[in-house]
Order: structure tokens, then sequence, then C-alpha cells
């Protein structure tokens, strides 16, 4: 009996030490909302993944042997997004004053990135570039160069290029001054579709234990099992301590 009840933490401690495999850090300092999207993604992709969170923000850390992975899904699903800023942030009074240069370098920007925020907000896109070109006179004399925009979107395989391209055009002309009444090839579209990672296994966590998924039923019949047979052989060691007389006359090994 008692070398079953050793078998049983010995078991224990090996499960243990599986859980407790070396974490490493792969983004950090990110909202604490990329990171919740990052730890959903990677496990639903099958590669376990926690968030820490401090002051500066959130952590997110993956199993050691599965940085390269980690790496490649959240690469794929173009994570962690990219840091907008807007308009009333780019022309924020501080005190300085900025030259007619400056100022329309920085509403071009500007212009640029409240576009690329509106664009990654749509389904499936993984990520959005808008560069923008507002009308301008390269020197006196000659004639003023027209609004124009090119526009890079990188999406998922579920996204609807034909759908979408005229409401993403028209959105952008009417964003843009000057542009609304100029031709559609002012407004120039490139779509990439994202690369999916193929997963060779998928793993689910079956209590501390990362296993494969196909053989998680199997393993959760044998620790259950395990479990059973080291909570029958404790309650009998308890009952043998407390009435040893009756267990000796169960077993016949009372003296006639």
């Amino acid at each position: 009996m008692y070398k079953h009840i050793k078998c049983f933490f010995f078991i224990c401690a090996v499960l243990c030490l599986t859980a407790c495999s070396r974490t490493i850090e792969i983004q950090t300092n990110v909202p604490e909302n990329d990171a919740n999207e990052m730890v959903g993604v990677l496990l639903k992709q099958g590669v376990f993944a926690e968030k820490r969170t401090s002051k500066e923000g959130a952590t997110v850390l993956v199993p050691e042997a599965d940085i390269g992975q980690a790496m490649d899904i959240l690469t794929s699903h173009g994570l962690p997004r990219k840091q907008t800023t807007g308009l009333g942030e780019i022309f924020k009074k501080e005190g300085m004053i900025s030259t007619p240069l400056e100022e329309r370098a920085r509403y071009i920007f500007g212009l640029s990135q409240e576009l690329e925020k509106t664009l990654n907000q749509m389904d499936d896109v993984v990520s959005a570039r808008v560069h923008v070109v507002l009308p301008e006179r390269i020197a006196p004399g000659e004639p003023i160069m027209p609004s124009s925009a090119s526009i890079f979107i990188k999406h998922k395989k579920n996204f609807n290029i034909d759908l979408l391209t005229p409401r993403i055009r028209s959105m952008v002309s009417t964003s843009i001054p000057g542009l609304a009444d100029l031709p559609k090839d002012k407004i120039s579209m490139v779509f990439a579709e994202t690369q999916e990672v193929k997963i060779g296994l998928e793993w689910t966590m079956v209590g501390p234990v990362r296993v494969d998924a196909t053989s998680a039923a199997t393993l959760q019949i044998i620790l259950i099992s395990l479990f059973g047979f080291a909570a029958a052989c404790l309650g009998f060691g308890i009952f043998a301590l407390l009435k040893p007389h009756q267990v000796r006359k169960m077993l016949k090994l009372d003296k006639k």
C-alpha cells in the first residue's frame, strides 16, 4: 500500500515539474487590450500564453520552446497593433510656434494615421498603411499637384476585396481634401493576403499539463484512474490505522 502512495506522490511531483516549464517574454509594455488579443490568438492556435500586468503596461509570456511558433502566429495576425496618433495629439499645444511647413507635415501625418486607424478596425484586416499627398505647387508658375492617396492592406483569407474596395475608396476620397472630384486612379490600392501559420500539433491543457489535443481524453482517463486508486489506498490506510482488528479479520489474518 505504501508503495502505491509513494508512486502517487511521485506522479504528482512529475506533473508539477512539467507545469513549471520556463516562460519567456515575447512582448512587453503593450496596452492591455492588445495583450488580451495576443493571448487569445495564441491559445486559439494551440500555444500556451499568459499575461502579466504592471504600471508600464502588459507583458505576454510563452514557453521557451514555443517562441518561434508564437512569433509567426502574432505576425500573421498583425499583432501587436501599430499604435496610431490622432490629430488631436499631433496638434496638441506645447507652447512652440510651428512653421507652415511643419504644420503641413503634421497635418498630412495625422490624416494618414486617422485613416489607418479606421481601416484597421475593419473585419479581417491584419494591418493597413495609408500615404496621403495634398495639393501643392512645386514651384512658382508650375501647375498645382493634385491630391492622391496610396493604400496598402494586409488581410486575412475571408476579406472580401470586391465588396470592400469601392467602400474604402469612397471613404478615403471624402476624407482627403480635393480628392473627391478627381479620377479613381488617384487612389491606388494594394492588397496582400497574410499567410496562415500551419500548426503541427494542437495543444490543450489537462489540469497543469500541456498535451497534444488528440491525447487529452486518454490522459484524463489515466489521471482520474490514478487519483481514484490513490484515494482508495489512502482511505484503506486510514481505516487500517483506526480499526486494525477489523482489517485483520477482513483479510483473515486473525489467529484462530
